[in-house]
């Protein structure tokens, strides 16, 4: 009996992790998109939102550093205005 064996490629993974059913339709049922102007709009979107979301989490970080340092300089200041007034 003789076991076949498909291949897998990373775009297929790709595309199975962002939308299983298109990966589906596309790949085994072999369906082609019916509106491909608007599949590129929404890609154009998605991409667009991703890099918007990867600044966010930037920015996100960097406010995190500065409260950190903010706190640790307030602590240094309390610190420094216990040892004087003691």
């Amino acid at each position: 009996m003789k076991h076949e064996r498909t291949l897998v490629r990373a775009s297929d993974i790709g595309l199975w992790a962002y939308c299983q059913r298109a990966w589906w339709l596309a790949r085994v049922r072999q369906v082609t998109h019916q509106h491909p102007a608007r599949l590129v709009r929404g890609t154009t979107h998605h991409e667009t939102h991703g890099k918007t979301v990867a600044q966010a989490q930037q920015y996100r970080r960097w406010g995190h550093r500065l409260l950190a340092l903010a706190m640790l300089l307030s602590g240094f200041a309390l610190a420094i205005w216990l040892w004087q007034s003691g």
